[in-house]
């Protein structure tokens, strides 16, 4: 085998399970990522990573959802005992995701949650943006890697490694999930200077993504619908960066209604104006996720900077009621269904398999006062993912929900443009700003990554580039 070399371990046939090892030499490698596959595929608790972990130098983690971090149990229970290096913000990050995924698949026993976040803790390792950290420094193999701003969410970035080879060095690029250019928080993508090899996610590779500006203007036609219907809006959102962009934007968009002096949607005592939609945060792990991006708003873009500046907390506002035990949770669910009073709902999980999200779906789908939105990217196989095919559709249709079906009268619709993941047109620029000599395409399902290769070659030649394109198997 000629190294440099690069074997993948998920994230191939599906968008989620992203896990790839760059092998050095015979014995030694690095791991990018190591995230849980979700979806129809997805198998639960603890089981064997499908590769041997001796000789992993360091596990490198581009950003901390789940579909990149996921297996890091499942990883040390297989003896790995390396750095887990990550972004600084990352750092902050992690061990929320991984204490909240513990106690849903392990133990929530506080003993022993408490022993495995120390353990974890002991091995990350945080390493600023931009700066160059040997991860191999012995006279053979050496390497050193560096982390870029990917955009994709808080504390997220792509993965530069140079691996001295005979006469120079090879630079290997992973990507990691790449962020949207409208983006409200975060800081834009810069594409590295150059790549021999790009390992490239192509998860909306064959699609562009809406105006930032259209976005917006269907979410306020579907708050103004949910006024005049006295209905609740379900958004199903990730607690990790999809929910921080809408509040983000909701806020927004609330402060320009105030400015405006909007009047009530509705006739007479069935009136309702913005001033009194309550936006409902009930997701617990999402309000502590939404507290470290308040303290990390260094690392916020100048446009999110300047509210904070003008006296404005776009993450913490006079609308935002955050619902925090199981209790209230009921309590919210069962009074939203019997009262006609109009709410916007953000809960976990992004994808309906699981999370405070399911009590909202049993009790307001059958209910043609309400509304599920979605915002994100719903795997095949997941409970959204059958909930957003019924999108448009006319007459019966049911879906089942812990083993019980429920009917579905509530509408339901998609937003574009707020997805975290770049389009088919940032994919490209990114692959062809630097120059890369090869490019291995990952993360999809269906024809997404198919697509992207032909348009990536056809925009290669034209730029006069001689680029291999390779889809990962």
């Amino acid at each position: 085998m000629q190294f440099p070399s690069i074997s993948h371990h998920g994230g191939t046939r599906s968008v989620t399970g992203s896990c790839h090892q760059l092998h050095l030499d015979s014995t030694a490698s690095l791991l990018i990522d190591c995230g849980l596959e979700q979806g129809a595929d997805a198998s639960s608790g603890l089981l064997p990573c499908g590769f041997e972990v001796q000789g992993i130098r360091a596990l490198v983690i581009t950003h901390v959802h789940l579909d990149h971090v996921g297996r890091i149990p499942t990883l040390l229970a297989s003896g790995y005992r390396g750095p887990i290096i990550c972004s600084e913000p990352s750092a902050k990050l992690l061990l929320l995701v991984l204490e909240d995924a513990y106690k849903l698949t392990i133990s929530s026993e506080p003993a022993q949650v408490a022993r495995y976040l120390e353990f974890v803790g002991s091995l990350v390792m945080p390493v600023p943006y931009g700066q160059w950290h040997p991860v191999a420094d012995q006279p053979e193999p050496k390497c050193k890697i560096r982390l870029q701003r990917a955009g994709h969410l808080l504390g997220s970035a792509y993965v530069e490694c140079d691996v001295e080879v005979a006469g120079g060095s090879q630079r290997i690029v992973f990507s990691g999930d790449l962020g949207h250019e409208g983006s409200p928080l975060l800081r834009p993508v810069k594409p590295p200077e150059r790549a021999d090899v790009l390992v490239l996610e192509s998860t909306y590779g064959d699609r562009l993504h809406a105006d930032p500006g259209d976005r917006r203007q269907q979410l306020e036609q579907v708050i103004d619908r949910a006024l005049q219907d006295r209905g609740t809006i379900l958004i199903p959102a990730f607690s990790l960066g999809r929910t921080q962009e809408l509040l983000f934007e909701l806020e927004d968009i609330l402060h320009r209604k105030s400015l405006l002096g909007e009047r009530a949607v509705g006739r007479g005592d069935d009136a309702f104006a913005w001033s009194q939609l309550p936006i409902i945060l009930d997701s617990p792990l999402a309000q502590r996720i939404t507290g470290v991006y308040r303290q990390l708003h260094d690392s916020w873009n100048d446009e999110a900077k300047a509210r904070l500046s003008q006296g404005r907390d776009p993450l913490s506002f006079g609308q935002l009621v955050c619902v925090d035990t199981h209790s209230r949770h009921l309590k919210v669910v069962n009074y939203l269904k019997s009262t006609g009073r109009p709410a916007i709902v953000i809960a976990g999980n992004g994808m309906c398999s699981g999370g405070r999200i399911v009590g909202y779906l049993k009790a307001m789908l059958p209910d043609p006062r309400h509304e599920v939105v979605f915002v994100g990217y719903q795997a095949r196989g997941t409970t959204g993912a059958v909930l957003q095919a019924c999108e448009g559709a006319e007459g019966f249709t049911q879906i089942d929900l812990d083993g019980n079906t429920y009917q579905i009268r509530a509408k339901v619709m998609t937003l574009g443009g707020y997805s975290g993941h770049a389009d088919q047109a940032g994919l490209v620029r990114f692959a062809l700003t630097c120059n890369a000599r090869k490019v291995v395409l990952v993360h999809e399902e269906g024809s997404a990554r198919k697509t992207l290769a032909r348009v990536l070659r056809k925009a290669a030649a034209q730029a006069g580039n001689d680029v291999s394109v390779m889809i990962a198997d």
